[in-house]
């Protein structure tokens, strides 16, 4: 009896794993296939602050790839300013950034502009060597994310210390070919209804 009863008390416990397991399974799979016409790229606890980074990257988001390392280009030279809408807290205003978004406030963040250009091109060519068309590529996800702070410390006055920390963070990204918009099928024209007569 005692053993009817582990045997199936192993099987209500290896039930459950079993379908979790299949399911992650048909996940795996589904992944697999998007991965086939995406390349990525990510890099990870980049010293390079995080606020700063994240609006670099909220700017270029969904944009064509050519389009986004033009921009970015264009920040580095300073043709443009990366419009700060989240962190934007003190951020002073520029009529570069009032182009790009209502507010005004931005910024020409330099240092995040260079990494992401550099994720950018290596991205690009993770896609060249899948075979992916180049020229139709775009940033289909783009994620920023905070890093665990290092430690350092300041002396201040009367012999006191304060954290003297930096900001780091993770960036990854994809870049996915744009699909071929299906064409609307011509709607069937139907006869126009008769209005019933009025009955008498």
């Amino acid at each position: 009896m005692k053993r009817h009863i582990l045997g199936r008390m192993k099987w209500l416990i290896l039930g459950p794993m079993w379908l979790r397991v299949a399911g992650e399974v048909v996940a795996a799979c589904a992944c697999w296939q998007a991965a086939l016409v995406a390349a990525k790229a990510m890099d990870r606890d980049l010293r390079v602050h995080f606020k700063n980074t994240w609006e670099t990257a909220h700017a270029i988001r969904k944009l064509p790839l050519a389009k986004a390392k033009r921009y970015l280009e264009d920040v580095l030279a300073p043709k443009q300013a990366i419009p700060f809408r989240r962190f934007c807290g003190g951020i002073g205003r520029t009529a570069q950034a009032k182009a790009r978004h209502a507010n005004g406030q931005g910024r020409w963040s330099v240092k995040s502009a260079r990494f992401i250009l550099d994720l950018l091109k290596n991205a690009e060519s993770n896609a060249d060597v899948k075979g992916l068309d180049v020229d139709a590529l775009y940033i289909s996800h783009m994620q920023v994310n905070q890093a665990q702070k290092q430690r350092r410390r300041t002396c201040r006055a009367h012999g006191r210390i304060n954290p003297y920390m930096p900001s780091p963070c993770h960036i990854e990204l994809t870049l996915s070919e744009k699909e071929d918009p299906v064409k609307r099928e011509a709607e069937t024209q139907l006869a126009p209804r008769k209005p019933k007569k009025a009955q008498a």
